[in-house]
């Protein structure tokens, strides 16, 4: 049964992780093209700046991952 609790957070970690994330990026794209249709000379600074904030998004799920990862691999097999 504590089993199942772990993998359960685990599948919950991740999911919530991708969640974010892609609320996250549909935030940034809109607000790119916002800001890129306000100030159109601005376009390829913004883009830039986007996806150095993009890769720093990426890096929430990828942890997450880890996470779960280490509970499924390291935690979940000392309960049985």
């Amino acid at each position: 049964m504590a089993q199942a609790l772990v993998y359960t957070a685990a599948a919950l970690l991740i999911g919530i992780c991708a969640l974010g994330t892609a609320i996250g990026f549909g935030q940034l794209g809109g607000k790119l093209l916002e800001g890129s249709a306000r100030q159109p000379e601005q376009g390829p600074a913004l883009q830039a700046k986007m996806f150095l904030m993009a890769g720093l998004l990426d890096a929430v799920p990828m942890i997450g991952v880890g996470i779960a990862m280490f509970l499924i691999f390291a935690i979940a097999p000392g309960m049985a």
